[in-house]
This record gives structure tokens, sequence and C-alpha cells, in this order.
């Protein structure tokens, strides 16, 4: 590789950069205070969109096994090369791939959220809200569902999991780079205002009349999206335009809540397709 790495090569787990990895890798506070997170793995490294990259850390086994594609990427970059023990320590899965990158943590506005500015097949609003969502693996593939079926945005309660956690960024697989999203300090005052922007706004609920696919889905609509234990709370599940159920067979009482978005937002994605 042409660049400059095996000068500043680290072989010491106590060396002060890799402990402010760990540090960034276990704690939000330190996620927030910086403005960025740690991704980890080649697939992440090599999907995640170059301009949120800001450090670069691999082992000589991953450039050794690195295909011409993942060298090609690297190629021109500056990146620290550190030994397997390092990487060890510096990184939250038990068999680390050999590659690890500090990125920029994403910032997007309402307008973004609203689909502004986004490649993406649907011309209106489709937008996913989630209450206290706390299963990292079910937030990381509602990031990932939303952005294959062209949802335009994800509004989160603050209750929710911390999306920037090691294992949910993992789950996303890069798609919280590119699913604009805004956390809600006040998520019904924030519904509220979407329905004032003629957004409809239907909530996954037990208590559903209508049945998901029997909406009119190609206008401005949010999907609400509850806490896998305890579902919607009241209050939020009051300020939806309408409830609506997913109709199961068997004695299935409910769907895993990944599950639930996956089938709400393809069902407004095909409607979206139709002539």
């Amino acid at each position: 590789m042409e660049n400059h790495a095996m000068d500043n090569q680290i072989t010491s787990v106590s060396n002060p950069r890799i402990k402010f990895l760990v540090e960034l890798r276990k704690k939000a506070k330190q996620r927030e205070k910086t403005g960025s997170l740690v991704i980890e793995g080649t697939r992440l490294f090599m999907d995640t969109p170059e301009k949120y990259i800001l450090e670069i850390y691999v082992t000589p086994r991953w450039i050794r096994n690195a295909s011409a594609r993942e060298r090609a990427r690297l190629r021109g970059r500056p990146f620290t090369m550190v030994t397997e023990e390092v990487m060890a320590k510096a990184a939250d899965t038990g068999t680390p791939q050999g590659i690890l990158c500090v990125a920029k943590i994403p910032s997007w506005t309402r307008e973004n959220l609203l689909g502004a500015g986004r490649n993406t097949h649907c011309t209106t609003p489709l937008l996913l809200i989630l209450e206290d969502i706390q299963d990292p693996g079910n937030l990381g593939t509602m990031f990932r569902t939303a952005e294959a079926a062209g949802a335009t945005g994800i509004l989160m309660s603050r209750g929710t999991v911390d999306l920037f956690n090691p294992k949910v960024v993992r789950a996303t697989m890069s798609a919280v780079f590119r699913m604009p999203f805004l956390v809600s300090d006040d998520l019904c005052a924030d519904i509220s205002a979407l329905q004032k922007d003629g957004i409809r706004v239907y909530a996954a609920h037990l208590g559903g009349t209508r049945p998901y696919d029997a909406l009119p889905l190609t206008q401005g609509t949010a999907f609400l999206i509850g806490n896998e234990g305890n579902g919607l709370s009241e209050k939020t599940a009051e300020a939806a335009d309408e409830k609506t159920i997913i109709p199961m067979a068997g004695a299935t009482e409910s769907l895993n809540a990944a599950m639930a978005a996956g089938i709400l937002l393809f069902e407004a994605a095909r409607q979206r397709r139709m002539p």
C-alpha cells in the first residue's frame, strides 16, 4: 500500500488512541461529545459513505487478505496499522475482521426527514415513527428495511435504544449513514406537527380495525411502531389518525417490531409503485 501506515503502527493496548477507541465504543456520552462513533468490519468500511470516515485502523492480516476492491477503497487514505492484540482490544466483536474506523455521526434536518434532497422512489413522505424500541437488532433492522422500502426518514423517541451502540450500527449495515433520522423529546407534539403538514399517521396496534393493506398509503404517510414488550403507550397511540392491524392466522398474537415495520413500509412502497 502507498499509505504512510507503517510509520505509526500501534503495538500497545495502552496506547491513548486505543483507549479513546474503547471509550468511544462503550460510552454514549463520549460519542455525543465528539460527534463520532466506531464502525467495525469490512462490510461497514466498504458501505459507509467516505465523507463520514475520519480514521481507519487495520491489521497486517486484513491488508494481506483484502480484495482488490477493498484495497482500492483504502488507497490514498491515511490509516494506522495495529497488531491483532490491539485490534481485539479496540473492537466490539469477539473475532474482529481486522478493520475498524472512527466515523462522523450524521446530522439531518426535518426537511431531510420528509424527503428533501434524497434520491428515493417516494415522491411524498414515508416515515417510520418509533417509540422506545429497545432491542439493538430490531432498531438496526428497521433502518435497513426503511432504506430498502424507500422511506424518507425515521423519527425516534428519546427512550429508544442508542442508535450508535456498536450492535445497532452493525445491524443497520451502514443504512444509519443514509437514512435520515431525528430523535424526539416530545413524540406526540412531533406527530401533531407532521399531521399539520398533511401526513397521515397510522399506529400499528392490536386494537386496529382496518387492515394495513386496506389503507390508502400513496400520500404523506407515517407508521407508528411501539416498544417490543409493551407496544405503543396509550397517549402515543391516540395521537395517531388511525390504528391499523396486520391480520394474523393461528395463535400468534403479535409480530416482531421490525417485522411489522417491514410489512407496513413495503405495502406503502407497493402502492406507490402502482400506476
